[in-house]
């Protein structure tokens, strides 16, 4: 996510301990159900226990001029204990049938949870199939940090994004970072209109005054990176080295702008590259919507969401997220520093890079007066934000790009691309906590002590004194 243009209010949230230890709630002397949370500290009622989600093929239909989404969400997932039910999270529509391998289910709503009774229930390790269907009027959400999210409408379609739980207003799902899948989503819009997506277009086929539009992600996704962009598009199809799929979308009100930055996108990616390791998807591109259509850009896994014309080091920001946080997703949410650092510092290697400021003076500048324009740098370490609100908070991004930079200025440059690399090819697809990245950095340079960044850089209190 870029942050240049978050807001980050101090807005008070509960703290509810370690994240990810929910426990397993009774259900009913015929077997358990699965906990209605994984227990996240910031976001304990996202996710849900009991099962694991590896395919989400969703069917989808929106009509913009009416605002309806009408929606079959086909989840195939695996139990990891045995189920008399388990939840599901969706945040408003309307639920008409739920099926669960083929059989009618019982289901209950309160609040963003679905419960879902199987017929049965199910076994611990028994792969098994829910359908969902669904419609009405879905919802823009706000998070803690005040950003709108979930389904935002656009002056020609909708845009629907989904850091960190705004997924759930338009499909049904575990939607915690934890729980990544494989997806495929049609979109069926008016045929003046283009459905954008992660991953590759399979398909698009018109019939009477409507258009599907079918894409499929083969790699594992976390779902507060998938999108989906209705609405008039200039589209552009090319490929970049070994043949690799760039599909690019833009607001017609934004072609002119975005063109200079959107032609350094190959260079970006090759550059991206040569510092994180190789690419960790099967296609590339950018989603370039009105700058009024959001208030920020986010990482949407291959297919970057831009509001207006972005500059380059947005850019550069955005693709670094392929690789920390798509690719490399944060366990928790508290986590969520490993992503932002990286793609912060990543702006900064750019930077350097281009013959601009190096990454020692971008630091040294920070230090000295970075309060200036971060009002909150200091207030809070960035693995330990205080509140919900505070998970994208100046810390987060700044003062993590800080930890990097004095994990880099401790190894030298030749250690730490190796480290780099070796993380991402490390948890390629997976997820990772803090706590495995510091063992890492450890396990990689034994002979280095560490203890001093991570004690007062990525969880001390206040200014660290002068490295």
């Amino acid at each position: 996510m870029s942050r240049s243009v978050r807001l980050v209010p101090a807005v008070a949230f509960l703290s509810l301990g370690l994240v990810l230890t929910a426990c397993e709630d009774s259900g009913s002397p015929d077997g358990a159900r699965g906990a209605p949370g994984v227990g996240d500290r910031y976001f304990p009622k996202a996710g849900n226990g009991g099962y694991d989600v590896s395919h989400y093929g969703l069917t989808l239909a929106y009509d913009p001029g009416t605002h309806r989404l009408t929606g079959t969400a086909a989840i195939t997932a695996r139990a990891t204990r045995d189920l008399a039910s388990f939840d599901l999270d969706l945040q408003g529509m309307e639920v008409t049938k739920v099926t669960v391998e083929g059989a009618a289910a019982g289901a209950d709503r309160d609040g963003q949870e679905l419960t879902v009774r199987p017929p049965g229930g199910l076994d611990k390790g028994e792969t098994f199939e829910t359908r969902v269907s669904y419609s009405g009027t879905p919802r823009t959400l706000t998070d803690p940090d005040r950003s709108k999210e979930g389904w935002l409408r656009t002056e020609d379609g909708a845009l629907a994004l989904g850091e960190p739980t705004g997924s759930m207003a338009w499909f049904p799902g575990n939607h915690h970072p934890s729980d990544k899948a494989t997806y495929d989503i049609a979109v069926t819009v008016p045929e003046d209109l283009t459905a954008v997506s992660n991953g590759e277009l399979s398909g698009a086929r018109t019939v009477n005054g409507r258009t599907t539009f079918t894409w499929h992600t083969a790699e594992p996704m976390a779902s507060y990176a998938a999108t989906v962009a209705i609405g008039r598009y200039t589209v552009t199809r090319s490929s970049i080295r070994d043949g690799l799929p760039v599909y690019v979308a833009v607001d017609p009100s934004q072609v002119s702008a975005s063109r200079r930055v959107l032609a350094r996108l190959p260079e970006v990616m090759e550059w991206a590259e040569d510092n994180f390791g190789p690419y960790p998807f099967s296609s590339t591109g950018a989603i370039v919507d009105r700058p009024e259509d959001s208030a920020y850009a986010l990482e949407t896994q291959t297919r970057p969401v831009y509001p207006g014309a972005p500059d380059t080091e947005t850019l550069v920001h955005e693709i670094a997220h392929q690789w920390f946080g798509d690719s490399v997703t944060p366990r928790t949410w508290q986590d969520m520093w490993l992503n932002e650092s990286f793609a912060t510092y990543a702006e900064w290697l750019w930077t350097e890079d281009e013959g601009g400021d190096t990454a020692e003076e971008t630091f040294t500048e920070l230090y000295d007066h970075g309060e200036d324009t971060y009002e909150d740098l200091w207030s809070f370490p960035p693995a330990e934000p205080t509140t919900a609100a505070q998970i994208s908070g100046d810390p987060v991004y700044q003062r993590g790009a800080m930890v990097i930079h004095r994990i880099r200025r401790t190894v030298g440059d030749d250690t730490f691309y190796d480290l780099v690399q070796g993380w991402t090819a490390a948890h390629r697809h997976g997820n990772a906590s803090t706590e495995d990245f510091t063992t890492y950095v450890e396990q990689q340079v034994p002979d280095e002590d560490f203890t001093g960044i991570w004690d007062d850089w990525l969880y001390g209190e206040g200014k660290p004194e002068r490295p």
